[in-house]
């Protein structure tokens, strides 16, 4: 009885993704008969539409695909987030705290508008100063404002930012550096070199580690006994120490273009042993099939096989071990630049901003120093929930 209730829900699922036309309706009053057409439009999706229609049923893969778009729409487009230059220096709003949006004024009075207070820094009596807000006048929050000058995607001149305040107030979302920079601004520029260093690291790993699983389970043999024994031979490095070891050695008189690609390389060094093993599994399992051995009856070679008939079957297990790789490497760079050995100035990270706050005296006193920890949070989680959602929706055809 249990059976055949799944099936019915099955069915309705079905409905809900497929629904008949309305004369299809009417040409099959038969439940059997509408079920075989349902089935038979089932059959046409293509395997992406397939992938597709599963993963949006996974809230959390949504959820973690927003969350990775939102943050390189930060780092890609900063400057138009940032009412202030990230990187330029003023001492005199050094450590501010975040700024506190109102509603409310002093009075009492309820306004649509937020807006934000001035504030002044005072000194204490324990030689310690303190920012207040001077609430004689409010200073409304404006959207689509006009402020520094910055080039639009690198070549179109502008000076249009998302918010922005009027007059003698500053709206800092995150408060400070000490050196008065809105960290705010520098958290989304610093995205740029975390998420390309991620992403550039593990490119190179996909393309390296697709390469020998593919080589290596197509062959087979001595062959694939050699390359899988080299393969143990990388993973028994300990990565992190490793890392460390190269990053250090870095030449500190390397421009910032070398620095980017030789930190990209290092992390890509032992980043691609997983993802050739699974390749090799996956052409093992399919390089005896019909497919395989009727393109070598009609006399294609070696490396078409490989690269146009066994690869891109594997593209979903590529997909979901890139989508797993950026974050362990988005966290390499964050501790490497954190202890000082990885990204340097003038170049920012999450990592280098993380570095400010080492001290517990200048943790203690402002905290906010750390806030670029929430987009390191941000972008594993993201990563990681869009990878879960990708490795479900890989096999499209399991528990559907």
């Amino acid at each position: 009885m249990s059976e055949r209730i799944r099936m019915q829900e099955i069915e309705q699922d079905r409905a809900l993704e497929f629904p008949l036309l309305p004369d299809e309706k009417e040409r099959t009053a038969d439940p059997e008969l509408a079920a075989v057409l349902q089935q038979t439009a089932r059959s046409h999706e293509s395997y992406g539409e397939l992938v597709w229609r599963k993963f949006r049923r996974s809230n959390v893969a949504i959820i973690g695909g927003l969350v990775v778009v939102g943050l390189f729409l930060l780092a890609i487009f900063y400057q138009f987030f940032s009412p202030y230059d990230p990187v330029k220096l003023n001492m005199r709003e050094g450590f501010m705290p975040p700024t506190q949006i109102h509603f409310i004024d002093s009075a009492g009075k309820f306004h649509v508008q937020p807006f934000v207070y001035k504030r002044k820094q005072t000194l204490n009596a324990d030689m310690t100063s303190t920012w207040v807000d001077d609430t004689t006048i409010r200073y409304p929050i404006n959207f689509f404002v006009q402020g520094w000058e910055y080039k639009f995607l690198g070549l179109i001149p502008a000076n249009i930012h998302l918010y922005g305040v009027a007059g003698d107030a500053k709206l800092f979302l995150l408060g400070t550096d000490r050196f008065g920079r809105d960290i705010f601004g520098r958290s989304c520029l610093a995205g740029r070199i975390s998420l390309t260093m991620a992403l550039f690291g593990t490119l190179i790993s996909v393309l390296v580690g697709a390469i020998v699983g593919v080589f290596s389970g197509y062959y087979g043999g001595a062959i694939d006994n050699w390359t899988q024994r080299f393969v143990e031979f990388v993973q028994s490095f300990p990565q992190l120490p490793l890392w460390m070891a190269l990053a250090a050695v870095i030449p500190i008189t390397w421009d910032q273009f070398a620095v980017f690609v030789t930190m990209s390389f290092i992390f890509a060094l032992l980043s691609w042993t997983l993802l050739a093993r699974e390749v090799r599994g996956k052409v093992l399992a399919l390089r005896e099939t019909d497919f395989v051995l009727a393109a070598k009856e009609m006399g294609a070679s070696d490396s078409r096989i490989m690269f146009q008939h066994l690869l891109p079957n594997t593209f979903s297990h590529i997909i979901v071990v890139l989508t797993l790789t950026v974050p362990t490497i988005i966290l390499a760079e964050s501790f490497l630049s954190f202890l000082g050995i990885g990204i340097q100035e003038p170049l920012v990270s999450w990592g280098t901003m993380m570095r400010d706050a080492q001290t517990i005296q200048t943790l203690g006193f402002n905290p906010w120093i750390a806030a670029s920890v929430f987009f390191i949070v941000a972008a594993v989680l993201g990563f990681n929930f869009l990878g879960d959602g990708l490795r479900d929706a890989a096999d499209p055809y399991a528990n559907d």
